[in-house]
């Protein structure tokens, strides 16, 4: 038996319910995991509410990644064996203790790498990845606007697009934030905030870049915030739609496109894992390349004990967190010490 954070009726974080779970045995092509830190990430919020696009039958787990120990193979697998280190990616079911995990969704993690902080270079950096090199098809010197810039997605891709070689203009909504954000690679920071932002992004933006605009804009937020995005973009610039965190979805005026010879394209980073998951595996050896040669560090902040998920969740809803969140259960051994805080405290 093990433990595992359910979503038994779909509403806020605080419904979770913590429950003895089933252990079974790996399949062919699968292994189990002894779970040591999963991720929490904004559509773990979404899950919870039930409004996210895919959601399992009640009662399951929510979580999207998870590190830690293989502790069982099952048939025809060779990639990993008993006490191999592992991040995997998965659609639900990362809040738990153990996991069994189809091989081709499975990470080995570096020699060297805390596992909370493999989950710190995990979903959030395959996200960023695919929003600037297969959706936003990024280059070198190119200029790259990021919203939402302190969020887990957010600040990976301050990092990554700085680790590749583009000049980087972080948007933030607090002020407080804009030292985050500089200190993980941002040239600059504009401020989204503003009641006038459709005006006042464009001209920053213009300043900042010669009067050419942004090559790429990477949009986390949605709303007035797109808008203003969509208007600060260079000729030929790409805006990457990532999510909605702060607004709900803009509506997009397609001659807008046509006069500047833009082009607006969206993530939804599950189909690649699902579809294309030798696209994801290749994606991850360079995440985790670019970590080996010290441009780039994990972005975990904090993290809390598994069964205080609500508590992340809330945090996570409230905006309160700067880059990156994990849960540990009691078999995690690393660096970070889980915060003894209860819900609502």
């Amino acid at each position: 038996m093990a433990r595992a954070l359910q979503i038994v009726h779909h509403g806020e974080p605080e419904a979770l319910v913590l429950a003895d779970m089933t252990l079974r045995a790996p399949g062919p092509g699968e292994i189990a995991i002894e779970v040591h830190a999963a991720g929490v990430n904004f559509p773990d919020l979404l899950v919870v509410r039930g409004t996210y696009q895919n959601l399992a039958p009640l009662p399951f787990s929510p979580g999207k990644e998870v590190a830690g120990i293989v502790r069982a193979v099952g048939a025809d697998v060779s990639e990993f064996k008993v006490g191999d280190r592992v991040l995997a990616f998965v659609e639900n079911g990362g809040y738990v203790e153990q996991i069994v995990v189809p091989v081709f969704l499975c990470h080995p993690v570096p020699d060297g790498l805390d596992l909370a902080d493999a989950i710190g270079l995990g979903l959030a950096f395959q996200t960023a990845y695919f929003a600037l090199f297969v959706r936003g098809q990024m280059k070198a010197g190119e200029t790259v606007l990021v919203t939402g810039a302190t969020g887990g997605v957010g600040i990976s891709t301050v990092q990554l697009a700085k680790a590749c070689g583009a000049s980087v203009i972080a948007g933030c909504m607090t002020a407080a934030k804009v030292g985050f954000a500089r200190d993980n690679g941002a040239d600059h920071a504009v401020m989204l905030d503003r009641p006038d932002l459709d005006r006042t992004l464009r001209q920053e933006i213009a300043a900042l870049t010669g009067g050419r605009g942004t090559d790429i804009a990477v949009e986390n937020l949605g709303g007035r915030v797109f808008e203003a995005c969509l208007r600060a973009l260079a000729w030929c610039g790409r805006i990457v739609v990532v999510g909605f965190a702060a607004a709900a979805p803009a509506t997009l005026r397609s001659n807008y496109l046509l006069i500047k010879n833009i082009a607006a394209v969206g993530l939804h980073w599950s189909d690649y894992r699902d579809r294309i998951p030798a696209l994801v595996r290749t994606a991850q050896q360079e995440i985790f390349a670019l970590w080996r040669a010290g441009r780039l560090t994990s972005p975990v902040t904090s993290a809390l004990r598994l069964e205080d998920a609500a508590l992340a969740l809330r945090r996570v809803a409230d905006r309160q967190v700067r880059g990156k969140i994990v849960l540990l259960t009691d078999r995690y051994a690393g660096r970070l010490v889980p915060s003894r805080e209860i819900a609502g405290s």
